[in-house]
C-alpha cells in the first residue's frame, strides 16, 4: 500500500495530482484568519492548523503510514513543516475545485461509486491509513476517498482504460488535469500568502519566496 498509487483507480492521474499539488490562487490576500478562499467560501487559518496538527499526531501512531510518509517527505522531522501545511491545504482546496470540475462537465459522481472506492482503498491498506499517509488525517478519509472517486469517473469520462500507462489513459489523465486547471481559473480561488504562491504553470500552491528588497540591504520580504 502506498499514499500514491492504488491498483484500480487510474494511477496516472493519481500520482500526477498528487506530485502536482492541488489548486489554489493568489492576488489580494484573504480575510483575516483565512488560510484561502474558494469561491467566497472560507479554509480558516484555525481549520488548517487543527487538520494538519491532528495528523501529525495520528501519523506518529501509525508506523505503516509514518513509514509511506517519510520516503515522500525526505528527511526525518520532529514536527509539522511549512510543506505539510502546504500540502494539507492544497488538498482542501482541491476537494472544492474537484467537485466543481465534475460539475462543469456535467458528471455525476455517486455515492455508490464513491463507496467502491472506499472499499477498493480498504482492500489496499485501508482508506484512512492511505488518507493519512497522503497529509491529511483519519477523519479526512470520507472527503479524500470522494476526491478519488471524481477523478476516477472523471477519468473514466475522458476514455481512461484500467492500463495505467496506455496511451488511452495518459490521454484520459491530461485531459482531466487541464479540467482541474480550467476550473481553477475560472473560479475565485485565493490563497493567503504566507502558506505560498500560485503557480498557474504548475498549478501547485508553491513555498514562500524571499528575495532581497535592494542591493546591499540585507532585508528580506516575503
Amino acid at each position: 500500500m502506498t499514499g500514491r498509487s492504488v491498483r484500480g483507480v487510474p494511477a496516472v492521474a493519481l500520482a500526477a495530482v498528487l506530485a502536482a499539488g492541488a489548486l489554489a490562487g493568489c492576488g489580494a490576500a484573504p480575510k483575516a484568519g483565512s488560510a484561502a478562499l474558494v469561491d467566497g467560501e472560507r479554509i480558516t487559518v484555525r481549520t488548517l492548523s487543527d487538520t494538519v496538527q491532528d495528523w501529525w499526531g495520528q501519523l506518529q501512531g501509525d508506523q505503516v503510514a509514518l513509514q509511506v510518509w517519510a520516503r515522500e517527505a525526505g528527511a526525518p522531522a520532529a514536527e509539522p513543516r511549512d510543506a505539510d501545511l502546504r500540502n494539507a491545504l492544497n488538498f482542501l482546496v482541491a476537494f472544492r475545485i474537484a467537485d466543481e470540475a465534475a460539475e462543469r462537465e456535467g458528471v455525476a459522481v455517486t455515492g455508490g461509486r464513491t463507496a467502491e472506492i472506499a472499499a477498493l482503498l480498504d482492500r489496499r491498506g485501508g482508506a484512512e491509513r492511505i488518507t493519512l499517509a497522503s497529509g491529511l488525517p483519519r477523519e479526512r478519509a470520507g472527503d479524500f476517498t470522494r476526491f478519488m472517486a471524481v477523478q476516477d469517473v472523471l477519468m473514466r469520462h475522458f476514455g481512461a482504460d484500467d492500463v495505467p500507462q496506455s496511451p488511452a489513459n495518459m490521454r484520459a489523465a491530461q485531459r482531466f488535469l487541464n479540467l482541474l486547471a480550467e476550473t481553477a481559473a475560472e473560479m475565485d480561488v485565493e490563497v493567503n500568502p504566507r502558506y505560498g504562491g500560485f503557480d498557474p504553470q504548475q498549478v501547485a500552491i508553491t513555498p514562500v519566496s524571499y528575495e532581497l528588497s535592494s542591493p546591499g540591504t540585507g532585508s528580506l520580504q516575503a
